[in-house]
């Protein structure tokens, strides 16, 4: 997929890797520990279960892991990596950027731009969007980018947030678009609002869990409103193979499905039919691993990758709390059909080693 010396470098994900942590717990059994009914978090929330980590195990560990995935799939020369960056909301310092922890255990350094970037769950995909525009414009002089989205995602015990946590991480080299082609128009939409935020010094997040649903359904509403624009919305709609979410949990997603669906006059059957044709099959990986912040759409966009045509197109939704948003659209290349990543998240559902209460209680002291 290389361009004639008279184009711009085509730009896209060249190969992905994921990790998931190697513990988990099962949503009903959090329920039980809380003496709440399970069908509040399994149908009100659309959650399954939610990734954790052990003692020794950190955003560092599961960015590591999915980039060595990455890069081994990819293939290329390491001294061609010439930009690293990771999104995340997990950082380790206030000053030092978490790809340094990463670049040290990978070996990567010298003529590299490293840095972190921040953004609550909106982070990975300005890395993306960043490490695409510095390959298009030719800054990047032919080399290539690693770009992580990782997260680990505690809420205080007792939370109503604590049945969504999760923690994953998605690793991607930007280059030639073997994987996809990220289209180079997208559309974003961002206000300034403090809907889900964490003080400097403090452990977990604060959330304004009705502010935070609303701005994500407006935020979705604008950027797909941007995406049509004058052009007829069933033609729009039907150029993509699948619309993935941020998913924070499932059931946020069809509230934004319904929000954009009720915007372009759809009747509530074909909202339906949409959201279980379209968008739900996306969010098969997320209901396993829980919300990863960064990584969340990332997930939805590496299950949603696997195994099409040539040519096909994804949207990809991105919302991260404060608020920053923007709709992406990527369109398969010739390795999507083989989904070779689809392997690491079957080897670490596989291998992971679900905690009952006790052990989760005990995590968490």
């Amino acid at each position: 997929m290389s361009t004639s010396t008279n184009e711009r470098p085509l730009s896209g994900i060249a190969s992905i890797g994921l990790h998931l942590p190697p513990l988990a717990m099962g949503v009903e059994e959090l329920a039980r520990l809380r003496g709440e009914d399970p069908d509040k978090f399994t149908i009100g929330l659309g959650c399954k279960a939610m990734s954790l980590c052990p003692p020794d195990y950190d955003v560092v560990e599961l960015s590591v892991v999915a980039a060595e995935r990455a890069l081994s799939r990819w293939g290329g020369d390491r001294d061609r990596i010439g930009l690293l960056a990771v999104g995340t909301e997990s950082a380790l310092d206030m000053s030092r950027p978490l790809s340094a922890w990463v670049a040290e255990r990978l070996g990567l350094q010298g003529s590299i731009r490293s840095y972190e970037v921040k953004h609550a769950c909106y982070g990975g995909t300005l890395a993306v969007r960043q490490a695409t525009e510095w390959r298009m414009a030719e800054a990047n002089q032919g080399r290539a980018a690693l770009v992580i989205a990782a997260d680990v995602a505690l809420y205080e015990q007792g939370d109503p947030g604590e049945a969504t946590q999760g923690a994953g991480a998605v690793a991607m080299v930007i280059d030639e678009p073997e994987v996809a082609l990220i289209e180079p128009h997208s559309f974003p939409w961002s206000e300034p609002v403090f809907d889900f935020w964490r003080p400097v010094g403090e452990a977990f997040p604060r959330v304004d869990g009705k502010l935070s649903l609303e701005c994500y359904k407006r935020a979705a509403e604008r950027c797909f409103r941007a995406l049509v624009g004058q052009q007829d919305p069933e033609q729009v709609f039907a150029d993509f193979t699948a619309f993935c979410f941020h998913v924070p949990f499932p059931k946020m997603v069809l509230k934004a499905v319904q929000r954009v669906g009720t915007f372009f006059r759809w009747d509530p059957e074909r909202i339906a039919t949409f959201f279980a044709e379209k968008v739900s099959p996306t969010m098969a990986w997320n209901r396993l691993s829980g919300n990863s912040y960064t990584a969340s759409l990332w997930i939805s966009v590496a299950n949603a990758l696997q195994g099409l045509q040539l040519g096909e197109r994804v949207a990809a939704f991105s919302y991260g709390s404060g608020f920053g948003a923007e709709l992406l659209t990527l369109k398969a290349g010739p390795k999507a059909i083989s989904g070779a990543w689809e392997k690491d998240v079957v080897t670490d559902l596989a291998n992971r080693q679900f905690v009952d209460a006790a052990a989760y209680c005990a995590l968490r002291a």
